[in-house]
């Protein structure tokens, strides 16, 4: 259950104020249906992040413990500096608006930009650290649902009022606290 709960907030703290949050909000004011759009965020965040937690898995399984847990620190402190930067939607990262409506611009523009988005590192870095595969991709996942999923519904009027500075600052220690924690399972053996 740690890592379920790990995951959850890691998440849930980076995605606050991330392209895929800008995202869910340009597809909620395109497409006015909120449900289609939360179904495709949550099948395509599902789908991404059981192949960043793959990933986590088979790189935990090839490392020895210094290795791996050195990776991980440095990993983590990066993801650390990365959440500390504001993420602006950039016009190739706007969704397919297409005859396909809501569900599948949103599926297919989530599963796109989460493509090396720091929440797909984390969740690799996350499943490497926890021997729990499921519970990571579920956190994760969950995660991502509370922070986007709000933003589908409330549109600008929560999204205007959210210190998006701060919520950075607290997960960006989180991700510090993690990344030097694993450097010291790395170096105390």
């Amino acid at each position: 259950m740690e890592a379920f709960f790990v995951s959850t907030g890691i998440v849930t703290l980076a995605e606050i104020g991330d392209k895929t949050q800008l995202l869910a909000l340009l597809l909620a004011a395109r497409f006015r249906r909120p449900w289609p759009i939360v179904w495709g965020i949550l099948i395509a965040t599902v789908l991404n992040h059981a192949l960043a937690g793959a990933v986590g898995q088979w790189v935990s399984v090839l490392l020895s413990d210094f290795w791996l847990h050195l990776i991980l620190a440095v990993s983590f402190i990066a993801v650390a500096g990365w959440t500390l930067i504001p993420d602006k939607l950039d016009d190739e990262d706007t969704p397919p608006i297409s005859r396909y409506g809501a569900f599948m611009a949103t599926l297919v523009a989530f599963f796109l930009a989460e493509m090396g988005d720091k929440t797909q590192v984390a969740t690799v870095v996350l499943a490497a650290q926890f021997d729990a595969y499921v519970w990571v991709v579920l956190g994760t996942t969950l995660g991502m649902l509370l922070a986007n999923v709000p933003v589908v519904f409330m549109g600008n009027v929560m999204a205007g009022r959210l210190p998006f500075k701060l919520i950075r600052i607290v997960a960006a220690s989180a991700f510090l606290v993690m990344g030097l924690y694993a450097g010291w399972l790395a170096f105390s053996g």
